[in-house]
């Protein structure tokens, strides 16, 4: 599978809170058993990593026993995310887990109550849901998740081609 290339304008970008055990033996983001759910949910809203969404991380290296990144370690990495956003220029920005969606959306942002809630920020529409890992570890998150991706399909048809 190809990422998409910097110079592809992705209307849709999904940030991670970094690379896991397979993604840092393949150099690719989410190719492990979350990437393999995520890609069947993006599969049922006509999504492709292949063609028109772009994927990123908070941090760019695995924390050691892939623990949460702390926040030197995020703070490190953030102007290397926001360089990625100012490339790819993306309408909507899919945050996967608290740790995207605290350091990309609001510092305060608690993923079980936050999650599906829509905000717009510098001009881009910023969606908050489940990491594909939290619903392989809890299967009862998986309907919310469901609802964030049929309401990130239907944002996209509102925004139309233009992203208006």
């Amino acid at each position: 599978q190809r990422q998409m290339c910097i110079r592809d304008r992705a209307e849709i970008m999904f940030i991670g809170e970094g690379p896991g055990q397979h993604e840092d033996e393949q150099g690719e983001p989410f190719v492990g058993r979350s990437g393999q759910l995520m890609d069947k949910m993006l599969h049922y809203i006509d999504l492709d990593r292949s063609r028109n969404i772009y994927i990123a991380n908070i941090v760019k290296c695995r924390p050691p026993q892939n623990r949460t990144p702390l926040e030197d370690e995020a703070m490190a990495c953030l102007p290397y995310l926001r360089a990625q956003v100012a490339l790819i220029q993306p309408q909507i920005i899919v945050c996967l887990g608290k740790t995207a969606a605290m350091y990309v959306i609001d510092r305060e942002i608690r993923i079980t109550r936050d999650r599906g809630i829509w905000r717009m920020k510098k001009g881009i529409w910023m969606l908050p849901t489940f990491h594909p890992a939290a619903l392989l570890r809890d299967e009862s998150k998986k309907r919310d998740a469901w609802h964030d991706m049929q309401s990130l399909r239907d944002k996209i048809k509102e925004l139309g081609p233009d992203g208006e």
